[in-house]
């Protein structure tokens, strides 16, 4: 059974630090990337950032490639998506996804895309 378990997400100050770890197990894909996406209150779920497991590529939203930057640990099964220079409109749940396969270098997979989710953890940040 696939799991993936967020954590990391609280309540912080705008112009802050987080650092949110995404713990996946049970995976069984040759060749897989993680996502995140977030969901803000009233709008749409929308990707932020991925990286393949393989060769750790990572793609960025154009909105916070300045500001985020997604890791991974493949010894610990951990993706880790840093946030510098938190904003208000940050504030959201915050989830990470498995794709089955890598992403496409300069491509960041869709929602849809994705085949396993995990429950989300809450950022929220104070101004």
């Amino acid at each position: 059974e696939v799991q993936l378990v967020e954590s990391g997400g609280g309540l912080v100050q705008a112009g802050g630090s987080l650092i949110l770890s995404c713990a996946a197990s049970g995976i069984a894909f040759d060749d897989y990337a993680i996502g995140w996406f977030r969901q803000a209150p009233g709008k749409k779920r929308e990707g932020v950032a991925c990286i393949n497991r393989g060769d750790h590529s990572t793609f960025y939203a154009d909105s916070v490639k300045d500001r985020f930057t997604i890791s991974s640990d493949n010894a610990k099964n951990t993706v880790y998506l840093q946030i510098d220079s938190l904003k208000p409109e940050d504030t959201a749940v915050y989830y990470c996804a498995v794709l089955n396969g890598e992403a496409i270098p300069g491509y960041l997979p869709y929602e849809y895309e994705y085949d396993y989710w995990g429950q989300g953890t809450q950022v929220t940040v104070s101004s």
